[in-house]
């Protein structure tokens, strides 16, 4: 068994500033549980097109509000106690709020290493 903190992890390269929000990776691939679980702020006024080819992803809103658009232009407005699934690698858009951050609980399967960016750049979306 282990406890590991928020501020644990930002002294850590498992804390990435991804361009469009952060993420603490607390637990990855070197922890042998089989997911990563990771503390996701999505910053206000953001968009990312963001496409996970080689992982699945939940993601459990737990302060804040946001929106998931998918490729076929659907919205869905994410707030506090929705959880939205990427259960088929989906290419999508993520948001944050207009005026909050979207603060979210991101679970990975197969698990993450830890240190992945993101390039927001990518005409294809990110990927990793």
């Amino acid at each position: 068994m282990f406890v590991r903190s928020l501020t644990d992890v930002e002294t850590t390269d498992k804390f990435v500033d991804w361009g469009n929000g952060t993420s603490h990776r607390l637990l990855t691939q070197a922890d042998q549980m089989g997911f990563t679980v990771c503390h996701t702020v999505v910053r206000a006024g953001t968009q990312s097109e963001l496409h996970y080819r080689n992982h699945l992803e939940a993601c459990y809103c737990i302060a804040g509000e946001g929106e998931v658009e998918d490729m076929d232009g659907r919205v869905y407005p994410i707030r506090e106690g929705d959880i939205y699934v990427l259960n088929k690698h989906d290419r999508h858009f993520l948001r944050g709020g207009k005026e909050t951050d979207l603060v979210l609980v991101s679970v990975f399967n197969p698990p993450l290493t830890g240190t992945e960016r993101h390039n927001l750049n990518d005409p294809n979306g990110s990927a990793y």
